[in-house]
């Protein structure tokens, strides 16, 4: 995936799409606004994506092989870490009882194929815009005992603080944001860079081995305040994600 900057900052827009032609139409459009982008073909190269962690927003068409596009949207919905993932549904099924099911079952927007490029990239901007609005809220994250306030860049483990360096409480804020979903080093590389927290590095060796020590020191200050819990797992190929409770 290639790194610029979207309309809307560093937005990274996955097209489900199994046209080669189409998708490559609107992979082509998109990153000429200056959106990362990825593409898949089907449904499970589309959940491994999205589980990598490295997606804001997906295009997802209807006719799939293998896995549906509204299959895969319901997948999206019962996961934890991707429950509020914005989904744009495109299709050429138009009936007005088709666009109401696929609302219903967790679709942010319809666009009805053939479309425009401009339209597809002005509904993309509306939903980031309304999904990074929300995420400015004040909140307080929790996983267990373990309880992370941003704003406050305040990490306490069974009511005592855990002493965590600013990269350290970056990571765990971004791990904490997506519980079920695996962050990938190079995420957490570029999240720990845009803070200002670190050499900002495009998923290369040297910021994905700072990521390694980060959450190695991290792993072990949370274990010397709770040494019966393993907070966060490795995935091994992937990255790193809140441990199962």
């Amino acid at each position: 995936m290639r790194r610029t900057r979207g309309r809307e900052g560093d937005a990274r827009v996955l097209v489900v799409e199994d046209d080669p032609d189409l998708s490559r139409l609107m992979a082509t459009h998109l990153a000429s606004e200056g959106y990362d982008v990825a593409r898949a073909s089907e449904a499970a190269a589309a959940l491994e994506l999205v589980g990598a962690g490295c997606v804001d927003v997906v295009v997802l068409d209807l006719m799939l092989p293998r896995i549906s596009g509204d299959g895969l949207l319901v997948r999206l919905r019962e996961r934890e870490g991707t429950r509020d993932l914005p989904v744009i549904v495109v299709s050429a099924k138009d009936a007005v009882w088709t666009r109401v099911d696929l609302l219903r079952l967790g679709a942010d927007d319809y666009l009805t194929k053939p479309f425009d490029l401009d339209e597809l990239t002005a509904r993309i901007e509306a939903l980031l815009r309304r999904s990074r609005s929300a995420d400015d809220g004040p909140r307080v994250l929790r996983h267990g005992d373990l309880v992370l306030d941003p704003a406050a860049r305040r990490a306490r483990l069974a009511d005592r603080d855990v002493p965590l360096t600013p990269a350290e409480l970056t990571v765990l804020e971004v791990l904490m944001s997506a519980p079920g979903r695996v962050a990938s080093k190079g995420a957490l590389a570029r999240a720990v860079g845009d803070a200002g927290e670190g050499a900002p590095c495009i998923a290369g060796t040297a910021g994905t081995t700072g990521v390694k020590t980060h959450v190695s020191h991290l792993r072990a200050k949370l274990r010397a305040l709770d040494p019966d819990v393993e907070h966060i797992d490795t995935v091994w190929g992937l990255g790193y994600r809140m441990a199962p409770l």
